[in-house]
């Protein structure tokens, strides 16, 4: 338990998916022009992260069982892609206007290599079922932290500043980035993740 607890805390601050390893930056960036971009994107991501991390262990041992892990790659990319299918599905049959508030949100998260990345990493690190579940929903919040913060900051400064034209739009959130990560590196040591 105090390991699944290490690997959640060290997936939102020393190994932030997004900060430390440069993960899922075209959504970060496209969406992170307002907070409530930012929220529901973030919320999303954390729902459909932590669900395809749990969906991928299993499917991992079946193809580690067969000698098919060659395969994992394919197979976790069709994994992501019929989960969010599914999901987009239930919640507009479901929950119209929670599907109506996503938007674009949910068909965007296929393509964030975040969800991926989460995958991958739960194998390079030979986690248990546990530690799987407790990685991919830190790293999924941990992302969700990344592009919340930006947001907040970018909307703070399209208030009280003038952005050279030049550093306006993408060139600002870049350097913001930077700036997150370097804060986010006086983290590191908190938890041994891998």
């Amino acid at each position: 338990m105090l390991r699944m607890l290490e690997i959640f805390i060290g997936s939102i601050l020393d190994h932030n998916i997004a900060l430390a390893y440069i993960l899922g930056m075209c959504p970060l960036i496209a969406i992170s022009t307002n907070l409530k971009n930012a929220k529901g994107m973030g919320l999303a991501v954390v729902f459909v992260v932590t669900l395809t991390g749990i969906i991928n262990y299993p499917i991992y041992l079946l193809l580690k069982a067969t000698d098919s892990t060659h395969l994992a790659l394919l197979v976790f990319i069709t994994t992501i892609a019929a989960t969010v299918q599914f999901l987009e599905m239930f919640i507009d049959k479901f929950f119209p206007k929670l599907y109506n508030a996503f938007g674009i949100f949910l068909p965007l998260i296929t393509v964030n290599c975040v969800v991926l990345g989460v995958s991958l990493f739960f194998v390079n690190r030979e986690y248990n079922f546990g530690e799987t579940a407790a990685f991919s929903f830190g790293a999924a919040v941990g992302w969700m932290v990344a592009i919340v913060l930006l947001a907040g900051v970018r909307e703070q400064m399209a208030k009280k500043s003038d952005v050279p034209r030049g550093l306006a739009g993408k060139g600002i959130a870049f350097i913001i980035l930077g700036i997150l990560s370097l804060a986010f590196v006086g983290f590191s040591g908190l938890a041994n993740i891998g």
